[in-house]
């Protein structure tokens, strides 16, 4: 799987997790196992529902997220980062 960062994930991604090292350090853990399979059980990969349905999530932890969708089977692009509420 290959993947792609929208703007607004890098925007997001500086003001909510720069300076956070042990939340990177999950996050780059949960991409890989994104980029090896993007079900894996631990990421808990869902549809999302109502004005997101186009999107996708999985988790990084409790209450840290990634919204993205996908071009095609290979392909994704991270649109989102945040807890549920920043995100949803």
């Amino acid at each position: 799987m290959k993947v792609a960062f929208s703007s607004n994930f890098k925007k997001a991604y500086k003001k909510r997790i720069r300076f956070d090292a042990e939340k990177q350090i999950k996050i780059l853990e949960c991409i890989t196992l994104f980029i090896n399979d993007p079900y894996h059980p631990k990421l808990k990969t869902h549809k999302l529902t109502g004005q997101l349905r186009d999107l996708w999530s999985f988790s990084i932890e409790y209450d840290l997220r990634i919204i993205f969708y996908f071009l095609n089977d290979e392909e994704a692009v991270f649109e989102d980062i945040g807890t549920h509420d920043e995100v949803y």
